[in-house]
């Protein structure tokens, strides 16, 4: 239910409109009610954030006060967008550490808090991008510590679900950093990375 609703700089996402936590906190009884109702006891309704740090990571404690005891129950997980390495570097050796370090706090110190404690996490988009001066054997890389250290944490952390951004390159002519986040190009030739997921798919899948 919504996407990036915590980023309020940018008018692509939904935070950048108002009241968004309202919206949040009456879209997902509704689509929860509805879900119900169609009998449709599988489907997954639940939210994403990027990560929360300082005052913002109150975020979904202000969910849960505006949504009330509703909202405790409603979501079936919380999820979280985050690109480690992309926006702020990470060396290669601390990047699992580092990974590690951003899921537990957003359990224990975004989710517990509010009351979301128990909740399943769903890591909705992670991804490093290839372009000028960034090696797709990197790509490859960091894909494999990112998805190792979900795999590894799991349990710990009722870490459930895991999401590549993305598949394809939106447009592989073009040198823009959000271009370039596929698994292949835009006509579908593989990259390292590809195969890597892959083989953790094959690994890791349940």
């Amino acid at each position: 239910m919504a996407e990036e609703p915590n980023v309020t700089s940018n008018p692509t996402l939904d935070g950048y409109h108002p009241a968004g936590r309202e919206a949040i906190v009456r879209g997902v009884s509704a689509a929860k009610a509805r879900a119900r109702e169609l009998g449709h006891t599988g489907l997954r309704i639940g939210f994403n954030t990027t990560p929360l740090f300082g005052p913002a990571a109150s975020f979904a404690r202000d969910l849960t006060e505006l949504g009330g005891e509703d909202f405790l129950t409603d979501p079936d997980y919380a999820g979280l967008d985050f690109f480690p390495d992309v926006f702020q570097p990470v060396d290669a050796s601390d990047l699992p550490h580092a990974v590690e370090g951003l899921l537990r706090h957003h359990r224990d110190s975004v989710l517990a808090p509010a009351g979301l404690g128990d909740l399943p996490l769903h890591i909705t988009e992670h991804g490093w991008p290839t372009g000028p001066d960034r090696s797709p054997h990197r790509q490859a890389d960091v894909v494999e510590a990112v998805v190792k250290v979900i795999a590894a944490r799991s349990e710990r952390l009722h870490l459930r679900g895991s999401t590549h951004f993305a598949l394809r390159d939106a447009d592989s002519t073009r040198t823009g950093l959000f271009h370039h986040f596929g698994l292949t190009t835009d006509d579908y030739a593989p990259k390292p990375a590809f195969d890597t997921m892959k083989r953790l798919v094959e690994r890791f899948s349940v």
